[in-house]
């Protein structure tokens, strides 16, 4: 083997992004993947989901933040974890907007849901 041949980047690598653990076993039937657009300098809101979030930034940025918890700005590679039934205080788009894919674990016959509780 040539010089060149021993460091040669790899033609497949995989990287560990995210490797949440859940709060208590889910049985997943199905996953629905959506991308999502949040136009420059919008506020999310105040949010719950019904069940789990994953979630990848692909342009843009956001500032992420789980009620109670400290926040963060999420940009582009960057991915993150909504839980069930958890207060999502803040994903407010930067001013340059986020697109981000969100992947969805439903249960048979569920549907992805989003509420917007009051303070």
């Amino acid at each position: 083997m040539d010089h060149d041949q021993q460091h040669s980047p790899a033609p497949v690598t995989r990287t560990v992004l995210i490797d949440q653990p859940l709060p208590a076993p889910l049985p997943v039937q199905r996953v629905e993947v959506r991308r999502i657009v949040i136009a420059p300098d919008t506020a999310g809101g105040l949010h719950v989901h019904n069940g789990p979030v994953f979630g990848s930034i692909e342009s843009g940025s956001a500032v992420y933040q789980i009620d109670g918890a400290p926040e963060t700005v999420l940009t582009p590679g960057d991915t993150f974890y909504e839980p069930a039934g958890v207060r999502i205080a803040r994903f407010d788009a930067l001013g340059d907007g986020v697109t981000f894919l969100a992947y969805f674990p439903l249960t048979a016959g569920q549907r992805a849901e989003l509420e917007f509780p009051e303070r």
